[in-house]
């Protein structure tokens, strides 16, 4: 059996500082901006000791010295050493791919394709042109993402990304300069999370902020931590990428950690559960692997939503839930959707679910989000006035992460620039730092929104008022308007002919449901998620 190994450093096991300029500063790199900031204090201390500064003046010179050139001398060799970590794992993944794919497909499309970067999970595959990116995607996405995995258990996706040539050859110089070139050895082992229960250290209530899109999910958190294996268990906590999940349930296991210093938690994701269930299989050690997991009293498990459609993992997770459960013990869970909408998920994992709290994180308010970006910044001694919030709060809907990269940006450029900037040049910095909103046909959304209320997209068209066909046929209505800007006349012509005025009435009476309904709230929010 192939040996697993990790050739990455997660930005969880490193110590991180907030320094929002330097992050700007290496975002081109491609690599983990964390990872970084945590090298160039790394080696502000070696200099430090060289030059018997003090330690404690390190962060107060850290701007000042972003720019000399002993720290971008380790630093370029850190990220040398990271690129050809990247060709190595390319390499082993073309030797398995090319026993699964024809020897003329291999040599056709797989010749200038290599690595460009690894972030949280997901592997970025640099491309000559689209053509190449969409036909890769379409016949062998699914074998590339397999074997990389095989390869590295924390690879959880594959994109793809189109690289001039040239990029390449730069990239293919720097890795021969950097195998000519000594190593220098970094004491990154000192920034690693606790192993034993693989928390971040970061994530703790102090630094997590409560607004009203998850001050629920919060209050259920705190209920936890006073009394784990007792009030709600298990907790299971859901919402889209970015609206601080990981942050909360890591959260309950720190500060549990903190005030039950005799209880063990572990935190981790459903897919090395799984990976790890597989392999004591293959390895005949299927005991061993219950017994390691059932040692601890607070099990933290995210990423729920990976054991869709793996009834073997569903079935060891289940006996485990039963061993906790009657013992008392804490279970944390997280996802990105309701479990009830969870892909072919077992109705007794569903059941277990539902025994304890499942409490939605939708995405922030605007309200939220300018408070959010009001704590931000102030966090980075930036004042920013009202009107500058409330325009960021406007455009930038998203998520968290998002209005933070936004902040650190801000920041960045009020430090290099020695003065507040205006809304003119907010307006154009964030022009290059958010995404563009998705667009979607209206074809499409009818499709999706048919295939999740199971009616065929025929009758959405048709007179019918049959309550099965007329909620979703609202709904499309709704979302189009919303979320997608169209206009009403527009959305009624789309939809069989219909008088704009029934268009207006069905938004209305979405809308108001949406107060009064949570669960028409959950279908929206998994609707939304799948666009």
């Amino acid at each position: 059996m192939r040996r697993r190994f990790n050739t990455f450093l997660p930005v969880e096991d490193l110590d991180l500082t907030r320094n929002p300029c330097v992050r700007a500063r290496f975002l081109f790199l491609g690599l983990y901006v964390n990872d970084m900031i945590t090298l160039l204090y790394i080696t502000l201390e070696k200099i430090s000791i060289a030059s018997k500064i003090s330690k404690n003046t390190i962060p107060h010179v850290i701007n000042m010295l972003i720019d000399f050139p002993q720290v971008f001398y380790f630093i370029n060799k850190y990220i040398l050493m990271i690129m050809k970590d990247h060709i190595e794992l390319w390499e082993r993944a073309l030797v398995d791919i090319e026993l699964a794919v024809s020897k003329a497909n291999f040599s056709t499309w797989f010749k200038d394709a290599h690595i460009v970067k690894y972030e949280e999970g997901t592997i970025f595959l640099g491309v000559p042109n689209s053509f190449i990116q969409e036909w890769m995607y379409k016949k062998f996405h699914t074998t590339i993402l397999k074997v990389l995995r095989q390869l590295n258990d924390q690879v959880r996706a594959l994109e793809y990304i189109i690289i001039k040539e040239v990029d390449k050859k730069k990239l293919e110089e720097s890795i021969k300069k950097a195998q000519a070139s000594p190593t220098i050895s970094m004491p990154l082992q000192d920034f690693y999370i606790n192993k034993e229960d693989n928390l971040n250290p970061r994530y703790v209530f102090d630094t997590f902020i409560v607004g009203p899109f998850n001050e629920l999910a919060h209050a259920a958190s705190r209920s936890v931590v006073k009394n784990p294996g007792g009030t709600y268990n298990p907790l299971f906590i859901y919402g889209n990428t970015g609206h601080g999940k990981t942050h909360l349930i890591q959260a309950i296991g720190n500060h549990i950690k903190k005030d039950f210093s005799q209880k063990k938690v572990f935190y981790l994701t459903s897919e090395r559960f799984g990976s790890e269930y597989f392999s004591s299989l293959q390895t005949n050690t299927t005991q061993k692997f219950k017994e390691r997991y059932r040692k601890y009293d607070v099990i933290i498990m995210d990423d729920i939503q990976f054991f869709s459609n793996k009834e073997k993992f569903q079935e060891e997770l289940f006996h485990l839930f039963e061993t906790f459960y009657q013992s008392n013990r804490q279970l944390v869970f997280s996802s990105d959707k309701h479990p009830n909408f969870i892909m072919n998920l077992g109705d007794r994992l569903r059941s277990r679910f539902s025994q304890g709290m499942i409490i939605d994180i939708p995405a922030p308010d605007h309200e939220s989000r300018a408070a959010i970006l009001r704590a931000k910044s102030l966090a980075n001694n930036v004042d920013l006035d009202q009107e500058i919030i409330n325009f960021l709060a406007h455009n930038i809907e998203s998520n968290i992460r998002e209005l933070e990269g936004v902040v650190n940006a801000i920041v960045c450029q009020t430090q290099l620039k020695k003065r507040s900037l205006s809304l003119l040049e907010i307006k154009n910095l964030i022009k290059n730092s958010t995404k563009p909103k998705k667009n979607i046909a209206v074809k499409d959304v009818i499709k999706l929104i048919s295939s999740f209320y199971n009616i065929s997209e025929s009758s959405v068209y048709d007179k019918t008022r049959k309550k099965e066909v007329v909620k979703p046929r609202q709904i499309i209505m709704y979302i189009l308007r919303e979320d997608f800007n169209v206009s009403f006349p527009s959305i009624g012509e789309k939809l069989g002919g219909r008088d704009h005025t029934t268009v207006i009435h069905s938004c209305e009476k979405v809308r108001d449901d949406l107060k009064t309904n949570p669960l028409l709230v959950d279908e929206i929010s998994q609707i939304r998620a799948m666009m």
